[in-house]
């Protein structure tokens, strides 16, 4: 379900012809869902999706503080 939330959100963004979207870091507050396990779902959903002919330039992810940030900078640079 998380990562159909990212992906249906770049969708929709895409169709109404959006050059940037913002994402926080999805469930992981009250939810509980797991920091590092919800950074990969979200970067491995980004990630794949923009390098599909996405009109996209620019995706944010607003965060936080400085753990979940650094978790984000991690799981990207193994995504890349």
């Amino acid at each position: 379900m998380l990562a159909s939330a990212y992906r249906e959100s770049l969708k929709l963004a895409d169709s109404r012809k959006l050059k940037s979207i913002s994402f926080p870091s999805i469930s992981t507050g009250a939810y509980g869902y797991p920091l590092v396990e919800a950074a990969k779902v979200a970067l491995n959903i980004v990630v794949d999706y923009l390098k599909k002919n996405s009109a996209l330039e620019q995706v944010y992810f607003v965060l936080y503080d400085k753990g979940t940030l650094k978790t984000y900078c991690h799981t990207l640079a193994e995504v890349l």
